[in-house]
């Protein structure tokens, strides 16, 4: 097994395992972070102002996010690595396109995104697969539509080895700054329109950045 399937299967075995009481924990966030509510809604707006269609939450997780912007009237869909993810979130959200995938690999056709949103998912894509899985992001966006991202600032690599609930894991956690990705974006051919730095409920040093890919 190369390193890339180490670092993926690691972490799609880390998730799988703490599945249920990871959706326990995470399940009433939104509702202590007004300000990662608000961008979400603006995200939601980009996205019907710029004709409306589908959209993609890549890593979902329990599918949180992604029956959020579902309540806020888009046509949404849901991927993430981990089968046992995908399982709780197809059953707290029935209705929604939940589907097993990888954010490296992108099994959408080109430009066929509305709108993509990867909330604290792309903390677990080393740097070295980083601009690749941008590309990736750019290639099933359509021009002019909206990327939001949400990670864990700072500039360092931590191994989790257990968290929700005291389960096992391996895999690790990329903190990123938000000039930092907003360089990687751009060069990826992304056009950054917002980043900002904040601390919640979801993360004790969180940043957001808003890009859209740059118009044909």
């Amino acid at each position: 097994m190369n390193a890339e399937q180490d670092w993926l299967a690691d972490t799609r075995t880390s998730y799988d395992t703490v599945a249920a009481d990871y959706a326990d924990l995470v399940r009433g966030l939104l509702d202590r972070t007004p300000y990662e509510r608000a961008m979400l809604a603006l995200f939601a707006d980009a996205v019907r102002a710029s004709g409306g269609g589908p959209v993609a939450d890549l890593g979902c997780g329990p599918g949180r996010i992604t029956a959020h912007l579902g309540g806020l009237g888009l046509d949404v869909l849901g991927i993430d690595l981990s089968p046992a993810m995908i399982g709780v979130a197809r059953r707290e959200h029935p209705g929604i396109d939940f589907r097993v995938g990888s954010m490296t690999e992108l099994d959408l056709p080109d430009g066929s995104m509305a709108g993509l949103v990867a909330w604290y998912s792309l903390i677990h894509v080393p740097d070295a697969e980083l601009d690749r899985t941008l590309a990736h992001f750019h290639r099933v966006l359509r021009p002019g539509g909206p990327l939001l991202l949400a990670f864990h600032a700072g500039d360092e690599n931590r191994l989790k080895t257990e968290g929700y609930g005291g389960h096992p894991m391996r895999l690790h956690v990329h903190l990123r700054e938000p000039e930092q990705l907003a360089g990687r974006l751009a060069a990826a051919g992304f056009a950054v329109e917002a980043r900002m730095t904040l601390t919640s409920a979801e993360s004790a040093l969180g940043a957001l950045v808003v890009a859209r890919r740059a118009a044909a």
